[in-house]
């Protein structure tokens, strides 16, 4: 079982506009697991479960839980991702799917049936519709609201003056932000549909409604850009990198117990022992590491104490930490950041 990926920029992204409303960073690193050079490069590959559970901090620290969707409707993509640069470089709304389709696993891991692209064109009687057909449990409801948001963000922006959005069907119920959804979304919402689809302007599909043309020199730039970024995707299907994405996001919490790491993996203990044993390492030196790296990370950034550093890493006392500083650096935390400074 690998570990689902996805951009760093999202999160980088997400994690200021979090900032500025009041969520504290170091806690939303904490809670994630990520640290400040996960999100130093949009292209760095970091765990959806570590995104996820900075949502869950950054919405319990400032008590939105439209949160996610502010970002989303207030933020550029190309910003965050190469394939915004592409869906804004492209020929039309058609052409601009395409690439999205295409080069959707550069933005996040996504699993749909064989020969099913997420996003698909449809005209019925009431009107044209974009579907997507990722099918989501009702607990991560909120990547679908967040879809739609995205293309009604995007095309507010860049068309303005123009009509894009009608109406939405989500298979969702109502989310606790729902009274928020007609200043949001500005469209009808119907909740506990079939499918999740977003209505738009039929004059979006017509062969004379083109994006700015102009733009097939950048388009060709960026999508081999991005052919070579998906061509390195595959995932590090090692035992150590599916251990440690499972351990970032909980390191905080001290004690982790090898059998919870091996069930969530879908893993007896004896088979995950043997496959660590392939690879030369225990667990404990997985974790061991993942403190050392961590704590690095945060002291070098000069950003927090020793004693919060500590905390971060989930040691129950700081002259735990510092032995264990001691112990990989062969300084005190406090010499570190005097040698450092």
């Amino acid at each position: 079982m690998t570990e689902q990926t996805m951009a760093a920029g999202f999160a980088a992204s997400f994690a200021d506009y979090a900032c500025d409303r009041g969520a504290k960073r170091h806690a939303l690193l904490a809670d994630s697991g990520l640290t400040e050079d996960d999100l130093s490069d949009q292209d760095n590959r970091i765990p959806i479960a570590a995104y996820q559970a900075m949502i869950g901090a950054a919405i319990r620290q400032t008590g939105d839980t439209a949160l996610l969707l502010r970002h989303t409707l207030e933020t550029r993509l190309e910003t965050m991702s190469v394939v915004g640069q592409i869906v804004h470089t492209s020929a039309s709304l058609r052409h601009s799917l395409e690439q999205l389709n295409r080069y959707l696993h550069l933005m996040g891991d996504v699993e749909l049936p064989p020969g099913v692209d997420r996003f698909g064109l449809q005209h019925n009687a009431d009107g044209l519709w974009i579907v997507d057909h990722l099918v989501l449990p009702p607990d991560m409801s909120f990547w679908s609201e967040v879809s739609f948001a995205r293309f009604i963000s995007e095309f507010r922006r860049s068309s303005s003056d123009a009509t894009f959005e009608i109406g939405m069907q989500v298979t969702y119920p109502p989310p606790p932000h729902v009274d928020e959804y007609p200043e949001l979304f500005r469209v009808p919402v119907q909740f506990n549909a079939t499918r999740n689809a977003l209505q738009i302007d039929p004059v979006w599909d017509s062969p004379d409604t083109e994006f700015e043309p102009g733009n097939e020199y950048a388009f060709g730039i960026f999508t081999r850009h991005a052919d070579e970024m998906l061509a390195k995707l595959p995932a590090d299907t090692s035992i150590r990198a599916q251990i440690e994405a499972q351990i970032l996001p909980k390191i905080h919490e001290g004690s982790i117990s090898m059998d919870k790491i091996a069930h969530d993996i879908a893993m007896s203990r004896q088979t995950l022992y043997r496959r660590l044993k392939d690879e030369g390492v225990t667990f404990a030196e997985i974790h061991d590491d993942l403190r050392q790296r961590m704590a690095m990370e945060y002291l070098g950034g000069q950003k927090v104490t020793v004693n919060e550093t500590a905390y971060l890493l989930g040691f129950s006392e700081a002259s735990s930490f510092v032995r264990a500083f001691k112990r990989w650096t062969g300084l005190s935390p406090t010499a570190y950041l005097n040698q450092a400074a």
